[in-house]
């Protein structure tokens, strides 16, 4: 019994410590979304003169953050700077969870 117990809980921790993983991703992208907020407001819903981000497809707000990172355009927003601190992986991880925000994939 002993055996089962421990080859069970051997065969769980794995699993155990991707959601925690999960978890701390998720709030490490939250953290770095606040930042977001200062131009597109809270959970990117501002209306207006800059553009709303929330509940846009993943793959628009991706490529757009990725063209601000890897662009060699003198575009008048402040958007390439600001990319440019950001990681692939990371603009990734905004990108997708600013697409859930107000929709049913949204957590």
């Amino acid at each position: 019994m002993k055996t089962k117990l421990a080859l069970t809980f051997a065969l769980l921790l794995p699993a155990f410590t991707a959601l925690a993983d999960d978890q701390a991703n998720a709030a490490q992208t939250a953290l770095l979304a606040a930042s977001c907020a200062n131009c597109h407001g809270t959970d990117g819903k501002l209306a207006g003169v800059i553009p709303a981000i929330a509940n846009r497809p993943a793959t628009a707000l991706e490529n757009q953050l990725m063209e601000f990172k890897h662009s060699d355009s003198t575009r008048t927003t402040v958007m390439p700077r600001i990319a440019k601190g950001y990681s692939d992986d990371e603009l990734k991880a905004l990108a997708q969870y600013f697409s859930r925000i107000g929709s049913a994939q949204q957590r």
